[in-house]
């Protein structure tokens, strides 16, 4: 018998890149437990993921986030109703180890087996709620447009109803995260990029720092390849004004670093070219498809400066806007299980035969 989405129990595993993320969830909106191992240390060497590295620390830390996420559940794998599990998209090396794991527990304790899109477990990190959130933080509103914005994808999307998308306009290049990762490395700032640009703008006091902005026409589509190039142009001039080593011989001296004045001001003026053009799109895709919510995530969506402009605006049309807290913004297990309970109660079951995939779209146009 089918448990409604509001009882299931279940239990999720999240491998998709560089976090072993596992948790137990309640009906797709409680979190019991909510354990990540983190590898973003391990990477920081690189100033980037290595898959091959992200596989192995995988398959080191899968089996202790397991007994950590169970035991501050306080329950069993016998206890829960299915197992949920990201099968795409993200890292082949890293899906495959996630994705076994939980085949094989499914499998040993014959409980149904649910595939997850990682893209729709960002959506659905929206509906989850718990104690860290400070209780209930209110349930998305259909029809909604959500913005999803991360390492490796960025997207806009309309949701009339559970499990129903419409793409509306995706990258065309670059995700806006691995700008920021790109970005922060040219500045000398610290891998990842992201939360470091963002820390060094709130020190910008002149905003003067102009970078160009992608607009690709009337479309719904983003482009960051070419801000990415404007910004290490950028960044030279400023390196050459205060007599420190551009381009390549920069590169080879990464002891020579800006200013921390120029990097706050470089910093700002970068991040807000990003979060103009993301926003922008959102709020006019929101008018456009007469929505009554809006959803940020992905792990950008950690982004204050993203999230205040963002929330102020969509205020300005009457629109609530639904962004979970940081933690449930970047890869997690509770996610998963959130997107997983409601195709878990749609009846949807995967079997063994379920494969890795690398490249798997949440929607089509």
């Amino acid at each position: 018998m089918t448990a409604p989405v509001d009882d299931a129990l279940i239990l999720s595993v999240e491998s998709s890149c560089d976090e072993t993320g596992i948790a137990v969830t309640r009906g797709g909106r409680s979190i019991l437990s909510n354990v990540v191992a983190s590898q973003t240390a391990l990477h920081a060497v690189s100033g980037g993921i290595v898959p091959e590295v992200a596989a192995r620390a995988h398959l080191r830390w899968i089996v202790p986030v397991l007994d950590q996420a169970l035991g501050d559940a306080a329950v069993t794998v016998d206890d829960v109703d299915a197992v949920a599990v990201t099968y795409g998209p993200g890292l082949a090396g890293s899906l495959l180890v996630g994705l076994n794991f939980a085949k094989t527990l499914a499998w040993v304790h014959d409980k149904p087996l649910v595939g997850v899109n990682h893209l729709e477990g960002h959506l659905y990190a929206a509906w989850l709620h718990d104690g860290a959130n400070g209780g209930d933080t209110g349930e998305p509103v259909f029809p909604l447009v959500a913005l999803i914005v991360s390492g490796g994808h960025t997207f806009l999307v309309e949701m009339p109803d559970h499990l129903t998308y419409r793409l509306l306009g995706q990258t065309v290049d670059d995700a806006a995260g691995e700008a920021f990762d790109k970005v922060g490395r040219l500045l000398g700032l610290a891998y990842p990029g992201g939360p470091a640009i963002s820390r060094a703008a709130e020190a910008a006091t002149r905003h003067d720092a102009a970078f160009p902005r992608a607009w690709l026409g009337d479309t719904y589509n983003f482009s960051f390849s070419g801000l990415k190039t404007a910004a290490r142009r950028t960044i030279d001039v400023a390196r050459a004004d205060e007599g420190l080593p551009t381009g390549k011989a920069a590169e080879a001296e990464p002891a020579a670093r800006l200013s921390a004045a120029a990097t706050a001001e470089l910093s700002w003026g970068f991040q807000d070219s990003i979060v103009d053009v993301l926003v922008t799109k959102t709020i006019r895709a929101a008018e456009s498809s007469r929505a009554r919510s809006i959803v940020l995530g992905g792990g950008v969506a950690a982004n204050s400066a993203l999230r205040t402009r963002l929330a102020g605006e969509a205020e300005a049309l009457g629109l609530p806007l639904i962004v979970p807290r940081p933690a449930l913004c970047t890869d997690n297990g509770a996610m998963i299980g959130a997107a997983g309970a409601r195709r878990f109660a749609a009846g949807e079951r995967a079997d063994l035969s379920l494969d890795a995939r690398p490249s798997l779209p949440l929607a089509r146009r």
